[in-house]
């Protein structure tokens, strides 16, 4: 199947804002706020799907009103790219009832994170077209400290610009949407290299749970000469994280990947740095690929943008890392 790289953002372009998984009903006034005027702030122009401050027993909607957003958003020739509001538990739900053929012949920008995941790499696997993980629309509505997730999502998605990713100076684990005010900044050590060597390929990933997910279904991409990106929340317990990192090890295909890049636990998570490294050094098919953590992306902030299908680079060796999105 063919990479089809989606056109990036300008200034005057039309952004969609949809809810697949958590409805925008739980999203403040305040946040919601923010949110526009940083788009704004851009020039970018923002319009809604009709269901999303619709919200059900799971604090969702119906498989039907999401998948009429994500079809109205695609078909719509104005729209240049699709943001979730948020993420959330369910959006696997929909995949039986998109239409791949609608998304494959309106190619544009898809950027969610977390529960998004199960489409970001759905899309890329039935259609070829390459979406984001990165911030979701209620991600903007951070007041303080949005800087470096900024510039990376122009990075990505405003400039086809390679980029290498650095560390970010300093990090938050704060429930920062329920005080905007009271932050709590933690000093980055930078990037941990587990297993040193060098990797390209495609990037595949994100949130490891919801990427399991689509194991043995047609909505699992092929991880032929693929680079992991990984990560997960504050409920993935290091127990829960080394089980789900030995589902994928299982695949009968797994020999075919090229390097892993785990993302930034949650403090609760209690995936201490140790502990990873101990993860990680069981299992032997690991053992000749690159392996480095603590990278900004996943349930912490601030976080990158990357291309799910895109491609990366990733050099870790003499106590050194170079990563680099090569095309995106």
């Amino acid at each position: 199947m063919n990479k089809i790289y989606p056109e990036k953002l300008k200034a005057g372009d039309e952004v969609r804002i949809i809810a697949p998984s958590r409805s925008m009903s739980i999203i403040s006034k305040e946040i919601r706020e923010i949110a526009n005027k940083r788009f704004a702030e851009m020039g970018l122009k923002l319009s809604f799907g009709k269901h999303i401050e619709e919200s059900d027993d799971f604090v969702s909607s119906s498989i039907q009103s999401r998948v009429e957003d994500i079809y109205d958003a695609f078909s719509d020739k104005n729209v240049k790219a699709v943001f979730a509001v948020v993420g959330g538990f369910n959006c696997n739900q929909l995949l039986r009832y998109l239409d791949w053929n609608s998304i494959r012949k309106n190619p544009k920008i898809f950027c969610g994170y977390s529960d998004i995941t199960a489409l970001n790499n759905a899309i890329f696997a039935k259609t070829g077209l390459v979406s984001y993980s990165g911030p979701a629309y209620s991600t903007f509505g951070q007041e303080l400290y949005f800087d470096y997730t900024l510039d990376y999502f122009k990075k990505c998605l405003l400039s086809d610009e390679p980029f290498e990713i650095k560390a970010s100076e300093s990090w938050s684990d704060d429930a920062w949407y329920k005080k905007q005010k009271d932050r709590n900044l933690i000093k980055n050590d930078g990037f941990l290299i587990i297993n040193e060597g060098r990797a390209s390929g495609t990037l595949l990933g994100a949130n490891l749970f919801t990427f399991n997910l689509l194991q043995g279904t047609e909505y699992f991409p092929d991880l032929k000469n693929s680079v992991l990106f990984l990560e997960d929340d504050k409920e993935c317990s290091p127990c829960h994280f080394d089980r789900d990192l030995q589902s994928l090890i299982h695949l009968a295909n797994f020999k075919d990947i090229k390097g892993i890049v785990i993302g930034r636990f949650q403090e609760a998570s209690k995936v201490s740095n140790n502990i990873l490294i101990k993860i990680i050094k069981t299992k032997r098919e690991l053992d000749n690929m690159p392996v480095i953590a603590n990278v900004d992306f996943g349930h912490t902030s601030p976080i990158i943008t990357f291309p799910v299908g895109g491609e990366v680079n990733i050099v870790a060796e003499d106590g050194k890392i170079k990563l680099e999105i090569i095309k995106h």
